[in-house]
């Protein structure tokens, strides 16, 4: 199941936030092997690994070409390892594998903010978008921003896709512009963490103090091109969640004309299954008021057939461009950036404004 190989550090090329990215030369056991790969290393796990230390690799990732994770990952440097940090917390990430980590929830008993969510059981009403992909965040975020730069946006991460928050570059350059990132379920590296949505919402809420949260899951969506099959699933009960706090959700549905699957084209298959057949309470599903007119068409149709319980609400998106170029990272879903796929990322800004104005009245 796992794809081991010894390597040896040659050079750290560059970090981030929880992360580094690494050149490293393998020690080959099979012909198709490679010499040399890039791999990431997560230094609150291994470490921080450097030029000549002999590091234990994974490549599984980089075996598979997966577009998101291409990497080999360094599971271990055995010849130098980290020394023990206690952690006062007791919840268990990544439980039962061998890189299972201890960490402080949000709300446990050793928690700072223990005694601010002790009791917390409702969001107040705040506006919770959710989208299905990881890509959609930064254009949600830009949204918001742009109708009250003031907003404290919190993220809330879900395990769907990639498990340690530190490995989203984007993540990392919109930090400035977040109240804070949650990780929730079996994902770590927040700055807080929690163990599920509903607690990882409070913790955004009473912990953040945010005006208004975005759920999405981490980077690497994973979908098996079947109708349930599909990690984005989970938007539908991140939308059950936040109704069953007393939140107001907001749906931003995938939205393309550039996508080559048709199941994805118009409105994507994902977001039909996941607010329509998953999410048994009502939400504002948001649409571009200014998609070009054939666009306009079957996506308007194909909302519409989810309402009742939702309501679709169309927004003015075409003059978010701006607040869209002007973020601190590069606009990229599957490989496609904002002039390939503008109705995307036009319509998760839309949701974004849409939750801004529910926040600020």
């Amino acid at each position: 199941m796992i794809r081991w190989r010894w390597g040896t550090v040659e050079a750290v090329r560059r970090e981030w936030r929880g992360c580094v990215e690494l050149d490293v030369t393998v020690e080959r056991r099979r012909a198709e092997d490679p010499d040399f790969v890039r791999a990431l290393a997560y230094p609150a796990l291994v470490g921080a690994p450097r030029p000549g230390d002999r590091v234990l690799l994974n490549l599984n990732a980089l075996a598979l070409g997966l577009g998101t994770g291409g990497y080999a990952l360094v599971v271990a440097v055995p010849d130098r390892l980290p020394e023990d940090v206690d952690v006062p917390g007791h919840v268990v990430k990544a439980r039962y594998t061998p890189l299972q980590s201890i960490v402080l929830a949000a709300d446990e008993e050793a928690s700072p903010l223990r005694a601010a969510l002790a009791g917390a059981t409702d969001l107040g009403g705040m506006p919770v978008v959710v989208a299905d992909l990881h890509s959609a965040l930064p254009a949600i975020l830009a949204g918001a921003l742009a109708v009250s730069p003031d907003l404290r946006v919190a993220y809330v991460m879900s395990d769907g896709g990639a498990l340690p928050a530190w490995f989203s570059r984007t993540l990392d350059a919109l930090d400035p512009l977040l109240a804070g990132t949650v990780t929730t379920g079996q994902a770590f590296g927040g700055d807080l963490e929690s163990t599920n949505v509903h607690s990882g919402l409070l913790a955004a809420r009473h912990g953040l103090r945010a005006d208004l949260a975005v759920v999405t899951q981490g980077p690497g969506n994973l979908g098996t091109g079947t109708s349930w099959g599909f990690s984005g699933v989970a938007a539908g009960e991140a939308v059950n969640a936040v109704a069953a706090l007393g939140g107001h959700p907001v749906a931003a549905p995938r939205i393309s004309d550039a996508d080559p699957r048709p199941r994805h084209r118009g409105v994507s298959h994902h977001s039909v299954t996941a607010f329509g057949r998953v999410a048994l309470a009502p939400a504002e599903l948001v649409m571009p008021a200014d998609l070009p007119a054939d666009l306009a068409e079957g996506v308007r149709t194909a909302l519409a057939a989810l309402c009742p319980p939702h309501t679709l609400v169309e927004v003015p998106s075409a003059d978010l461009e701006p607040a869209l170029m002007a973020l601190p990272v590069k606009l990229s879903t599957m490989g496609r950036g904002f002039t390939e796929d503008r109705a995307y990322f036009l319509s998760a800004a839309a949701a974004g404004r849409r939750a801004a104005g529910i926040a600020g009245r």
